[in-house]
């Protein structure tokens, strides 16, 4: 209450840790290629007296046991109204304030059409009641979408709660650290293995896999649901894992490195073949799926999208010789094929946030 109320001591301590939080983050942000506008609960402060002011004029906000509230209708029409807090009996404000004063700041200033709450499941009911007050004091015109974008629970291997052995939260600093850790232990061991040596450019594309394993490993699977993490199944170079698809990615654009001349920017595309076609059908398929992606939010969609792609290549690629092609002609429009596949897994790792590198 004395942070809210401006109260200068308790300004200055939260503005210590503020700037302490801010550093660490960065260093997390930076890693992971993260740019972002920092909108804190503090930014909206100067507006949530008139949240609750302006739904008193409203008759929206009632006093309920010294607190102001906002009735709600319940799904169950028999059961009495839900009374959802926007005012403590001390006079301190809540998530709840600081909610509908961002609703209102991001419609009628920042214009947005589209707010996304990217946030753990654990919370709809909460974002439920905050749109519900929202669109009955009216801040919410008629085009502007509210979404509530829920995600499970991370889990350890045994499928609890994924903690560190002693019990504590396990930070993502450290969850990159490692992964980038045995990423660069797999890494030099096959290396060694082919008698080369251990180069600058190699501990670069080691850090490029272990975050980016992170990465797919998280958005890989259904938002929805659970899912246990595992740095093994994580850092695999088979299945449905960001190894597998960046060795397929450098794989197809070795083939075309290799062609060369033989690849033509304007090259006809035949398809003859039934692997070719179904290749084919497969990358015409993009347009569409990332339209449904922008409308339900489901980026796994994106990597099942390019594991199938990497599946349907592979048979491309055993039933249909590149350089020796029967023609030149066939020879330039499989060439012309490699490069779309190519530039697609590029264009799709990219949208999931990650790099590509040239070899693994």
């Amino acid at each position: 209450v004395k942070l809210q109320a401006g109260d200068e001591t308790s300004l200055a301590g939260w503005k210590l840790l503020c700037e302490a939080s801010r550093g660490e983050f960065q260093s997390i942000y930076d890693r992971l290629e993260v740019s972002l506008e920092e909108r804190g609960e503090s930014f909206y402060n100067p507006l949530l007296s008139d949240v609750c002011k302006d739904l008193t004029e409203l008759k929206l906000l009632e006093e309920s046991e010294g607190a102001q509230v906002v009735f709600l209708e319940n799904a169950n029409k028999d059961k009495d109204k839900t009374p959802f807090l926007i005012r403590k009996t001390d006079g301190g404000f809540l998530y709840s304030t600081t909610d509908l004063a961002a609703i209102r700041h991001r419609v009628t200033e920042e214009k947005a059409d589209r707010i996304i709450y990217v946030t753990d499941s654990g919370q709809a009911q909460h974002f439920s009641q905050v749109f519900q007050v929202a669109k009955l004091a009216g801040w919410v015109p008629e085009g502007v979408q509210l979404e509530h974008v829920p995600f499970g629970l991370v889990q350890g291997e045994d499928g609890k709660k994924f903690k560190t052995r002693s019990g504590e939260t396990v930070k993502l600093r450290d969850l990159l650290d490692e992964a980038v850790r045995i990423a660069r232990e797999d890494m030099k061991g096959r290396i060694e293995e082919e008698g080369l040596e251990w180069t600058d450019a190699n501990d670069a594309t080691s850090k490029v896999v272990g975050i980016a394993a992170v990465k797919y490993a998280d958005l890989s699977m259904n938002r929805e649901s659970n899912y246990r993490f595992s740095y093994k199944k994580m850092l695999s170079l088979s299945g449905n894992t960001a190894p597998y698809m960046l060795y397929a990615f450098a794989r197809i654009n070795g083939i075309r490195n290799k062609l060369g001349e033989g690849v033509k920017q304007d090259a006809t595309i035949s398809l003859a073949h039934p692997s070719e076609l179904l290749l084919a059908r497969h990358l015409l398929s993009l347009p569409e799926l990332l339209g449904e992606v922008e409308a339900t939010l489901y980026p796994n969609r994106l990597c099942d999208f390019i594991f199938e792609l990497s599946q349907r290549f592979n048979q491309f690629y055993e039933n249909c010789p590149v350089a020796k092609a029967p023609t030149e002609a066939e020879k330039e429009s499989r060439a012309a094929l490699c490069v779309v596949t190519a530039n697609t897994l590029k264009l799709v790792l990219g949208l999931l946030g990650i790099n590509t590198v040239e070899r693994l």
